[in-house]
């Protein structure tokens, strides 16, 4: 046997390590600096525990705990140390699963007696928890077969049905579990890594607790699941509490009863929002902007219906690979199955499919705003950014292959200039390939359309980030992921090209050479849905609308009710000029009407007083500006044209 290995690290170099030498070995030959940061290691692909001995040849990077890999390995960890603490302050409950999600962790238990965890019980866990910390006790994996693993968790039923129901994944290639116990005692059903000793943890911090089916089963055992936060810092952990606090204030759901633009009516159902009339003056405006851009592109519109025959989903494959998300079928006609329509490309397929196309056709640009239903679970419905019911601003692309690439090109510019119309304006692109397992098509077919999306991405100077098996089950997708004013990322447009769908419905053309040839279709969505997209913008501005959105441009005030007369002349000016503005009487102290006009968080106020009514002025309440006195109607009017005309 040797006595060294060669390890290769990420930049292609190399190192010499005793045989036998574990990843933390590695770290420490690298430098003391990374040896204090390091918590995993990569090694060929897979994230390994850094007590892992080494074999020759491996490729090796060190994770430190300000990557992504890292966080999630923090995250976990100390999710296992909180389901450490309920088992110590709570003997006799049972743990079941935990694991690290995005900026966070939890874990589920279920209490004895049915008791349940309240805020003073989230306390004392932490303080157990930091305890546990304090004393820097080692994560140590360990393996034993399946049936030592079930003798283990005797008393730990979810434990049990875990290993019992444990699939190849979560199976070591000879029939073993992996364990991890600390120095207390506590051991724990994982897959791992973890890092060395609860003592690299510490920057977190505990947050609710919400019910939750055991395996999201709404038939099984309901327990608790408490949920937490942890970070590589107490800086990074104080700025992501900072973040949900933001985000607390600018929640959609809260702005829109606030504001009184939506709701959700318990007569509709859960995920069916119905717009009041200034959500709907909001939401028109939004969906007008976005028409008139589409004309101007080169778009065309159509419109399709809410239902349709089960054969147009059978034939374009969502019932074979999308029926969960669809609604049970209706029967009409003496037996026919109808759906709901959860996509709005088949029907846009079918007026392809009309007749005859050229190439002299082609591109073919459909637009519409398509009402589509889909079927989520209560649990994940969340107001109008997880709905049941939405309308999408759905275009497909109709080209040859040659043209592909400026389409996609073209598509892309033009949703990145209307997100800019919109107020957003800090982006990447990611690119998501082919699902391993829900896809249809050849692989050369989809690796073809995967470089084609990849090259147009790249061609935009845009951080470009890989989603591996992200695709849609026809083909791969680029989607614009958009940064809020709080930091926050949103999925926004995507951008899919498709050679199935296409082949499916047997589309052709007529080409230069008189033959017939498939075309290719692009599917693109610029809000994703008009009712997540009103969701994004109502908390990336706090409900503050900008002049040429708000539903309410100027809210005149006059001081007196001898005023009144004046301000509904100025109200009758501004909407014969085209804004959105209303009259407040006097009937209650002004202070208090400013007040209110504040929360209505309205770009303008306007009070008038007796200078005002004699000089044909107004005195101007600028959202977050200074106050100014004495401005004439004709300057305000022109000053507000400006910045209504300004987004374009």
């Amino acid at each position: 046997m040797a006595d060294h290995i060669t390890i290769t690290l990420p930049d292609d170099s190399t190192r010499e390590l005793p045989t036998g030498a574990t990843a933390a070995d590695l770290a420490a030959a690298i430098g003391k600096r990374l040896a204090a940061d390091a918590l995993v290691a990569e090694v060929d692909g897979s994230l390994v525990d850094l007590s892992t001995p080494l074999e020759d040849g491996a490729r090796v990077a060190i994770v430190t705990p300000t990557t992504d890999d890292g966080r999630e390995v923090l995250r976990h960890s100390t999710s296992h140390v909180l389901a450490q603490a309920v088992l110590a302050l709570f003997p006799g409950a049972k743990f079941a699963i935990g694991p690290a999600i995005e900026n966070g962790f939890y874990y589920d238990f279920e209490l004895p007696d049915g008791r349940t965890f309240s805020e003073d019980d989230l306390a004392s866990i932490e303080a157990k928890m930091r305890e546990i910390i304090a004393e820097d006790q080692a994560f140590v994996r360990s393996e034993c077969a399946m049936d030592e693993g079930l003798a283990v968790f005797a008393d730990q039923p979810y434990k049990r049905e875990i290993i019992e129901k444990v699939d190849a994944s979560e199976v070591a290639g000879d029939g073993t579990v992996s364990l991890y116990r600390n120095s207390d005692g506590f051991v724990d059903l994982c897959r791992g890594p973890h890092v060395p000793s609860t003592g690299r943890l510490g920057s977190f911090a505990l947050q609710k607790v919400a019910g939750a089916y055991w395996r999201g089963n709404e038939k099984g055992p309901m327990l608790q699941r408490i949920y937490g936060t942890a970070w590589e810092s107490d800086k990074a952990l104080k700025a992501h509490l900072h973040q949900l606090e933001e985000a607390a204030k600018r929640d959609h759901r809260k702005l829109g009863v606030e504001l009184d633009l939506f709701s959700f009516p318990d007569e509709v159902g859960s995920g069916l929002a119905v717009f009041h009339p200034k959500g709907g003056i909001v939401r028109r405006i939004m969906e007008d902007y976005s028409r008139q851009r589409h004309e101007q592109a080169g778009y065309e519109f159509v419109y399709s219906p809410h239902i349709t025959k089960a054969n147009l989903f059978e034939t374009s494959g969502h019932l074979d690979w999308y029926a969960d998300g669809m609604y049970p079928p209706m029967e009409l006609d003496g037996g026919t199955d109808y759906y709901l329509k959860p996509m709005n490309c088949p029907f846009h397929i079918l007026i392809y499919r009309s007749r005859q196309r050229s190439y002299r056709d082609l591109p073919l640009r459909l637009f519409e705003f398509g009402t589509v239903y889909r079927y989520e679970k209560s649990g994940v419905v969340h107001g109008l950014t997880r709905a049941r019911g939405f309308s999408q601003d759905d275009a497909h692309i109709f080209c040859t292959k040659e043209q592909a690439a400026d389409e996609l090109g073209r598509a892309l510019d033009f949703v990145l200039d209307l997100l800019r119309d919109y107020g957003l304006d800090d982006f990447y692109v990611e690119l998501s390939t082919k699902p391993a397992e829900k896809a249809v098509g050849s692989d050369e077919e989809w690796d073809e359309a995967i470089e084609v999306l990849r090259q147009v991405a790249l061609a935009k100077e845009m951080e470009l980030v890989l989603d591996e098996g992200g695709g849609a089950f026809y083909g791969p997708k680029i989607s614009v992921q958009a940064r809020d004013a709080i930091g926050r990322t949103w999925q926004m447009s995507t951008i899919q090209l498709d050679f199935q769908l296409p082949q499916r419905f047997d589309l052709e053309y007529i080409g230069p050479d008189g033959d017939r040839h498939p075309p290719v279709m692009i599917h693109r969505a610029l809000f994703g849905s008009v009712e997540r997209f009103f969701a994004v913008l109502l908390e990336h501005y706090a409900g503050a609308f900008p002049a040429w959105l708000a539903p309410v441009q100027v809210r005149v005030l006059p001081v007196r009710d001898d005023h009144d007369v004046y301000a509904a002349r100025l109200v009758d000016r501004f909407a014969a000029e085209g804004f959105r503005a209303d009259l407040v009487r006097a009937d209650e102290p002004l202070g208090a009407r400013i007040r209110k006009a504040k929360l209505d968080k309205l770009p303008y106020v306007l009070v008038v007083g007796d200078e005002d009514v004699e000089q044909g002025t107004v005195g101007v309440n600028p959202r977050g500006g200074e106050v100014e006195r004495g401005v004439t109607v004709d300057d305000f009017v022109d000053r507000l044209a400006a910045e209504v005309l300004a987004h374009t």
